[in-house]
């Protein structure tokens, strides 16, 4: 078995800390994990990649070779259109419908995401409005891992020790408002 995520976005919509929670599931459930992250060039607003490989056998690069990636995971819609050329041809597209409009030349918001909805296995959601549903705007990322968690082959219960195990220094009320928003993503996914 072999799972490459392209997990992409901007800086500080907490792609990074999505790619730590689904590695340490990962690696909860014996699979090996390689990761390699690259950040913009500004901490807030600039991109954000990671490629994150699972696998139950050995992993010989952190870096997924174009048209090999099982899903493309993005926390803003432009950034999901730029990491097509990695998904292999029966992979899946899950976006936040959000954009970050970081360059002036930003696309139609409504263009991009029919572009999205155009492919053949996508899933658009408005994690943040699903987020402050579950009480908490700032956990959208993890209303996208809860959505991918049917797709992902990690058990739902490894995935939520891995969000509590992530959270926990921050205290209870941000480690329950985390998992609250991953069941919402979860109850989004058709």
């Amino acid at each position: 078995m072999k799972y490459d995520i392209i997990l992409c976005g901007v800086g500080g919509q907490g792609g990074i800390s999505v790619s730590v929670v689904i590695a340490q599931a990962a690696m909860a459930e014996g699979l090996k994990v390689k990761q390699s992250e690259v950040h913009g060039m500004a901490q807030r607003g600039g991109e954000v990649l990671a490629h994150l490989r699972l696998a139950d056998g050995p992993i010989a690069s952190p870096l997924i070779p174009l048209g090999t990636a099982s899903l493309v995971l993005a926390f803003e819609p432009l950034e999901a259109l730029r990491y097509l050329p990695w998904l292999a041809p029966d992979a899946a597209v899950l976006a936040a419908s959000a954009p970050i409009k970081n360059i002036p030349n930003y696309p139609e918001t409504e263009t991009v995401l029919a572009e999205i909805r155009g492919l053949r296995n996508s899933l658009i959601l408005d994690a943040d409005a699903l987020a402050k549903e579950a009480g908490n705007v700032r956990a959208a990322n993890m209303v996208l891992v809860g959505a991918a968690a049917k797709l992902l082959p990690l058990k739902a219960s490894s995935l939520e020790k891995a969000i509590a195990d992530t959270f926990a220094r921050k205290g209870e009320a941000v480690v329950a408002a985390n998992l609250k928003a991953f069941e919402h993503g979860r109850k989004a996914n058709p």
